[in-house]
């Protein structure tokens, strides 16, 4: 597969392990690269959830300012209004949901913000339909 198009997105983290664990519970993501970057002795992941060839990049780091926050987000598509609600009960029992799941209509639908351990944001969304809009302009 040539990778064109968007590939990934790199995000500076204070615990490469805690945002590991974060992603892998609520957005279903894996590692599929990891490294101790030889010039800088700075640990990198990649993070994947195998729908599409793209990664996000985990960047340790002494200090992060988070980016992603409430607006600037990194958003996943859930399978199901009730898979989404359970990630969202796990997240407020964690003390990670910024906002509560709400239906927002067509073509936002239902959807919630959770922070991962260096504050930036991940919304989780049921019936956005991105995927039907853009095949529609292929």
């Amino acid at each position: 597969m040539i990778d064109i198009g968007l590939t990934h997105i790199a995000l500076p983290v204070s615990n490469v392990e805690r945002s590991i664990e974060f992603y892998s519970t609520y957005a279903g993501m894996q590692v599929v690269h990891r490294r101790i970057d030889a010039e800088t002795g700075v640990a990198v992941v990649w993070l994947t959830d195998n729908t599409r060839p793209f990664v996000i990049v985990l960047i340790q780091t002494d200090s992060v300012h988070p980016v992603l926050s409430p607006l600037a987000h990194l958003g996943i598509g859930c399978k199901s209004r009730e898979e989404m609600d359970a990630l969202c009960e796990q997240a407020s029992q964690s003390g990670v949901l910024i906002e509560e799941p709400k239906n927002s209509g067509y073509p936002i639908g239902y959807w919630a913000f959770l922070h991962d351990p260096d504050g930036h944001t991940l919304e989780l969304s049921y019936g956005q339909e991105i995927g039907l809009t853009v095949a529609k302009t292929i």
